[in-house]
């Protein structure tokens, strides 16, 4: 698998990044992990949205999910190809049928413009799914919403995305012995930080160690921290290699 970063923005977009977003290629597969803010202009410096295979949403923030809207866009209106292209499964918590539908409608009332199945074929995380020759397998951690770890598996190799979280042991049991970890890194350790909100760079480096991890990604890193910051505390406490991510890098699976 090839993983490309779109957007790796915490909180939201920032000048040289759009916020959460993860292109995934592999078994003849394309798919995206999260689409946030921004990251739809950066997705079409690689494949044509009507190439997707498959969107995986790890949770409902906006930095996470806007640029659905923006999909939902391009595939009606684009006058390419002819007629409708077939609905993409979208792999999301369970709520995002109706909350992706409120926010691209332009009023509540406008039911044919919410009813978003000419797009999507909508598919709620929880048991393991199949996309083409990949495996999905998403666990939930904790977050102030319901929000999930996600595993992409091909070919006797695995990525993990943590999404957002704070620690937890599901985050640890999803990443055991990953080849990638993507994990978020937000903010620089304190011990009186929200503690179900979050990773710090120090813990993002605690759990890579805690799973055996083979490498460490850190993402989501806010414009208003130093991310040189939060690498120095996760190299701390892992001693892997690890690196930021970087929008527009490609790494290897």
């Amino acid at each position: 698998m090839e993983l490309t970063v779109l957007g790796c923005s915490g909180s939201g977009p920032g000048p040289t990044s759009p916020a959460s977003g993860y292109l995934v290629c592999g078994g003849g597969q394309a798919v995206v992990l999260d689409l946030g803010n921004g990251t739809l202009g950066a997705l079409q410096r690689h494949l044509d949205p009507f190439d997707l295979d498959a969107v995986v949403l790890s949770h409902l923030h906006p930095d996470h999910c806007a640029d659905v809207s923006a999909l939902v866009v391009y595939r009606r209106y684009h006058p390419r190809p002819p007629g409708h292209p077939a609905p993409i499964p979208l792999h999301a918590p369970s709520e995002a049928p109706s909350r992706l539908a409120a926010a691209y409608a332009p009023s509540a009332a406008d039911r044919v413009a919410a009813d978003l199945s000419d797009v999507f074929t909508f598919c709620p995380l929880g048991e393991p799914a199949r996309l083409g020759p990949l495996v999905l397998t998403a666990a939930p951690v904790v977050h102030p919403c319901e929000a999930y770890a996600l595993r992409l598996a091909h070919g006797g190799r695995s990525l993990v995305y943590s999404g957002d979280t704070g620690p937890c042991d599901t985050l640890v049991e999803l990443a055991a012995r990953a080849d990638v970890f993507l994990c978020e890194a937000t903010w620089p350790h304190d011990d009186d930080a929200p503690r179900e909100v979050h990773l710090s760079g120090r813990q993002a480096g605690e759990v890579a160690r805690a799973a055996g991890v083979g490498r460490l990604l850190l993402t989501h890193v806010p414009t208003w921290f130093d991310g040189q910051v939060l690498l120095a505390e996760a190299m701390g406490a892992f001693d892997g290699p690890v690196e930021l991510a970087r929008a527009g890098g490609s790494y290897p699976v």
